[in-house]
């Protein structure tokens, strides 16, 4: 008998073989069938707990490819700067922030974007010197490729007119050469160095308010692309705490991939709930910061090609990436340049030519401007996608001032690399966006920008179907992650997890999918959120 049934639904399972049905039967966390009213009744016993969906629509549990749990988690606790409209409003966030603060903590969090001012420009550390006179600030813009430093953090950094920019960075100046406060890319680690490190327990308990923020939304798995030793430890001290409601893909930085190939292990080690094996580095900065690297400069600063990383630049992500992949460990890249991109795709072809046939799983994370010869490259290498659609309706606004709208063309190219068989995973690149796949959908399938400025959509022939859109945050992720046969459908023998929304996005109008909410989480069969 079944311990959990979700029964009078319209249940888009994902499954090709059956893709709608009206219920479904779970036990002991996992799909046990899957069909009409009728059929998942008889499985009904007394134990068992009903629920009706009362027509709703159930999908797969959202799968997020790329999240910062831990920073995400973080910045729920720190200044927010994110909706600031103005340099005014920017400031005086900061000023009641500190004023709670006693004298030498950090005010740190921000996800600030410059382009909700006007003019759009970088804010500066005499903007908010006077107001943090006692407390070292560190806040990041929205894209964590750049942040703003108050002078007594620059202090603490050592950062002076005299400091050299170091590789794949960026001290910004004035004019009369003195730091602004805004530190790009490398340039940040300075500071990073003198910021106290998070305890344990202040990791935990940013991972709850995470695992809160998760369920809210529909997501039963996230792949974390900066979960390091400490936040791994903390991951493991919930699972044994039985406090996940999330599952966990960890990826551990690159330059950590012989740590764990001494120990033999390989991509997908783990359980149900937390595994490990992939591997994150960047290749370049992004857009917004002017990082991101191009073949050709930048249509606002044509001197300006953007910054490949320090890493690349000293030959060692190359030598890190082939070791790596040689080991058996699984590689996803940052590459947000259309240079970037074109230069990941050559290393993971000399990979496969040096370390032989093997499923891999290549992920470029972003992958977000292509040419369209090195779009076909990812359907020849069997490249992942991870892609982050919010970004395209938020960059939209914007994005034509920095690369012209013929680069433009193959921005977020969701359709091109569709049509050219290329695997779609969805996430959303949380803390740098909202980790809500109804947004991410909304913004696949219209490419409506947030300023309402473009209701056709930018650069519309790249929009994709809602059902496609949907597979790319279920199916898509679960095969990045290596783990199609477990989760990203529903069908039996796969984990229970489901998102109940309050409408059908798949027969309502596009424009408002944005304003359906998520109705119940469940994750391994336990209803994890209930609106």
């Amino acid at each position: 008998m079944a311990d959990l049934i979700l029964r009078n639904g319209k249940i888009w399972t994902v499954n090709d073989k059956q893709p709608p049905a009206q219920a479904v039967a779970c036990r002991n966390g996992l799909i046990v069938a899957v069909g009409s009213n009728g059929e998942i009744d008889a499985l009904a016993g007394a134990g068992t707990r009903a629920i009706d969906l009362k027509g709703r629509l159930l999908l797969p549990g959202f799968n997020d490819s790329h999240v910062h749990f831990f920073t995400g988690g973080e910045e729920l606790s720190g200044v927010q700067l994110r909706d600031a409209r103005s340099e005014k409003e920017f400031r005086d966030r900061i000023a009641a922030f500190a004023r709670k603060l006693p004298k030498g903590a950090w005010i740190t969090g921000g996800n600030w974007d410059h382009e909700n001012s006007s003019p759009a420009r970088l804010p500066v550390r005499q903007l908010i010197d006077d107001v943090t006179p006692q407390n070292p600030v560190f806040v990041s813009r929205l894209d964590g490729h750049m942040a703003l430093a108050n002078s007594v953090a620059l202090k603490m950094a050592g950062i002076t007119r005299e400091s050299k920019d170091p590789p794949g960075g960026t001290i910004v100046r004035d004019a009369k050469g003195e730091p602004s406060g805004v530190l790009k890319d490398s340039a940040m680690s300075a500071v990073f160095r003198v910021r106290p490190a998070p305890s344990q327990v202040e990791i935990e308990s940013a991972l709850r308010a995470a695992m809160k923020y998760a369920a809210e939304n529909g997501v039963t798995s996230v792949q974390d692309v900066s979960a390091g030793p400490e936040v791994l430890r903390a991951y493991q001290s919930l699972l044994a705490k039985n406090e996940l409601t999330v599952r966990v893909n960890a990826m551990q930085p690159l330059s950590n991939w012989a740590r764990l190939a001494a120990v033999g292990l390989r991509a997908g080690f783990g359980g149900e709930m937390l595994r490990i094996g992939g591997l994150k580095a960047f290749y370049d900065g992004s857009l917004g910061s002017t990082t991101a690297w191009f073949f050709a400069g930048y249509s606002d600063a044509p001197e300006n090609k953007g910054l490949p990383s320090a890493e690349f630049l000293s030959g060692k992500l190359r030598q890190d990436m082939l070791a790596a992949d040689g080991a058996g460990l699984q590689l996803a890249i940052h590459a947000i340049g259309d240079r970037a991109n074109h230069e990941v795709l050559t290393i993971f072809e000399e990979a496969m030519r040096k370390n032989g046939p093997r499923d891999r799983r290549f992920r470029i994370e972003h992958a977000q401007h292509l040419r369209a010869e090195d779009i076909l490259r990812f359907a020849k290498n069997g490249v992942v996608a991870s892609m982050q659609p919010y970004h395209a309706i938020d960059d939209g606004r914007w994005a034509d001032k920095r690369i012209g709208t013929e680069r433009a063309k193959g921005t977020y190219a969701f359709r091109s690399l569709l049509d050219a068989g290329v695997t779609l995973a969805f996430g959303s690149d949380w803390f740098v966006a909202p980790m809500e796949p109804l947004m991410g959908i909304y913004g696949a399938v219209t490419r409506r920008t947030l300023d309402g400025k473009r209701p056709g959509g930018w650069v519309p022939e790249q929009r994709i179907t809602v059902a496609e859109a949907i597979r790319a945050y279920t199916m898509g992720s679960a095969y990045a992650s290596g783990e199609e046969g477990r989760k990203g459908s529903v069908e039996s023998g796969k984990v229970a997890d489901f998102a109940v929304l309050s409408e059908d996005i798949l027969s309502i109008p596009a424009e408002r999918i944005g304003g359906v909410k998520v109705e119940m989480t469940v994750c391994g069969g336990r209803i994890v959120y209930e609106r």
